[in-house]
């Protein structure tokens, strides 16, 4: 058994950790399995995230489909939390759930103490398509959001153009979204989800639809307001690597129906590097788990 003690800077990253320890039973080559155990100083309080023996099924003719069965998650405030899986493990399902936007469900979904039963202003979500609104330019299809509220019109303008400088948009205010490119139009989805200001920020494979190379850029852009903002994310990918370079920890599902298989801690500084050997090795041993099978 060989031990790696990490020595962390504090002062780079926006989820600390305590203790560390980093071991490996392995030649290189080798399936790494547990490989990661951390101690957090982060602890459940009144506004953590509670879901609890959750299960979600369809009806499908005569035949009842189980999609979600026995999900229990706590989710600490100011947490990034990963979710990954292959297509059809019930992680998008899991993120309406807890959004709000299907309240029909077994088991129970409590945040700052409340049971969710629907959407609220607390809870933010983004989707893989950005779905602006072709004829609303970019501070429009951001104040879009302030619809169902009594927020007065000049603090939505100032909002809007916080988040839009927040976003590094500053200059596209006016522009259309079909002007502007895949990545900036996600960047306004993003900043449309913020300017409400919520605790809970749901992500659901918000770059899967982007270039390689605008998606690397835009993870490190998330990763920068999630630690301007503070907010308690979730991310819902198929991209490993993706939830290694942003999350706090990784919960691995398993398919028919939708099961947490393991969930895997990433105690690794930010800003993180992809090629150091820790990220790799935390990166294989979530990839074993799906034998490469339908995982980026």
């Amino acid at each position: 058994m060989t031990t790696y003690n990490v020595a962390i800077d504090f002062s780079k990253s926006a989820a600390p950790f305590n203790k560390v320890n980093i071991a490996a039973d392995y030649p290189a080559e080798a399936h790494l399995k547990e490989l990661v155990t951390a101690e957090t100083n982060k602890t459940p309080n009144e506004e953590s995230l509670l879901i609890q023996n959750v299960v979600k099924s369809y009806q499908l003719q005569n035949t009842t489909l189980k999609v979600l069965d026995g999900i229990n998650l706590e989710i600490i405030p100011g947490e990034f939390l990963s979710i990954v899986g292959t297509s059809g493990c019930g992680k998008s399902t899991l993120l309406r759930l807890i959004a709000g936007l299907d309240t029909q469900y077994a088991g129970s979904i409590v945040y700052q103490g409340k049971l969710v039963t629907g959407t609220d202003l607390s809870r933010g979500i983004v989707f893989q398509e950005h779905r602006l609104f072709p004829w609303m330019t970019v501070e429009e299809n951001i104040e879009l959001a302030f619809s169902a509220t009594d927020v007065p019109n000049a603090e939505r303008k100032l909002r809007v153009q916080q988040q839009i400088q927040v976003v590094g948009l500053n200059g596209f205010e006016k522009a259309y979204p079909h002007q502007i490119s895949g990545g900036m139009s996600q960047r306004v989805a993003i900043a449309r989800a913020l300017v409400l200001k919520p605790k809970l920020l749901l992500l659901d494979e918000p770059f899967g639809a982007l270039d390689a190379l605008t998606r690397l850029k835009l993870q490190q852009e998330l990763q920068r307001l999630w630690e301007h903002e503070g907010l308690t994310t979730i991310l819902v990918t198929h991209d490993v690597e993706e939830a290694v370079f942003l999350g706090d920890r990784i919960v691995v599902m398993e398919s028919h129906p939708g099961r947490i298989k393991r969930i895997v801690p990433v105690p690794l500084p930010r800003p993180r590097d992809r090629s150091s050997y820790l990220f790799q090795s935390i990166k294989t041993d979530v990839m074993s788990d799906f034998s490469m099978a339908g995982v980026d």
